[in-house]
């Protein structure tokens, strides 16, 4: 019986280890955008500002789920469980129209003063710089709707078990830490290769870029309501 136990809890274990690689996939995606815009439009950018976003989206992505986890463990410690679910979808639905909100201010502004270029000189075209302030508020806005995900972590099944417990929650957002930081590098080379085909066209890249936050945006208002 100790035996069939074993290997029970270990093929749960290995089920739960996937789940959240694909959580980190799916995570990541918004990262990857964000990380092809960045590429896109940083005309000064290079390997090493290149790591520095990748590690800072990597640790937002991952940063979010956990305060997630945490805040619904105290409500529930506090004043229950049910509590502790409710609080979690409140907090779902908050966060979810935050994101919108900074994706559309940053992606509209960029969109707007990408197509005002189009009708000035090329000598009066400015390239857009490296901005660590801009890096740090794209790492809160495509990772603060995955404080819901921390929440999905705490959510328990039918036998009242949940998918993350205090200890292996470390664990489990540091997969998703590194998936993030892998998929948007590889968004950082895209988007950076993509630039320079275009040549110093700063208001092409500015609308593809601003344009991409603004779907970007609408997709996580989307996702939240249906469910996708």
């Amino acid at each position: 019986m100790k035996l069939i136990s074993l290997v029970i809890i270990r093929i749960m274990t290995l089920e739960i280890l996937i789940q959240i690689f694909l959580f980190g996939i799916a995570l990541s995606m918004d990262a990857f955008a964000v990380s092809v815009t960045d590429g896109l439009t940083y005309t000064d950018i290079n390997k090493r500002r290149m790591f520095f976003i990748a590690g800072t989206f990597g640790v937002m992505q991952a940063l979010m789920p956990l305060i997630g986890y945490w805040l619904v463990e105290v409500v529930e410690v506090i004043v229950g469980q049910t509590a502790g679910e409710a609080a979690g979808n409140i907090m779902a639905t908050i966060v979810t129209w935050i994101a919108f909100a900074l994706l559309m201010y940053i992606g509209g502004k960029m969109l707007i003063e990408a197509i005002k270029d189009v009708k000035k000189p090329a000598e009066e075209k400015e390239a857009k710089k490296f901005s660590v302030k801009e890096v740090l508020v794209f790492g809160v806005a495509t990772a603060i709707d995955a404080l819901a995900t921390g929440v999905a972590f705490h959510a328990r099944n039918g036998e009242g078990v949940s998918m993350s417990t205090n200890t292996t929650v470390w664990l489990h957002v540091t997969i998703i830490m590194v998936c993030t930081f892998t998929i948007s590098l590889i968004g950082l080379f895209l988007g950076n290769k993509i630039e320079k085909l275009l040549k110093g066209k700063y208001e092409i890249t500015g609308i593809i870029g601003g344009s991409i936050l603004l779907i970007l945006g609408i997709w996580i208002v989307l996702s939240h309501y249906l469910g996708i």
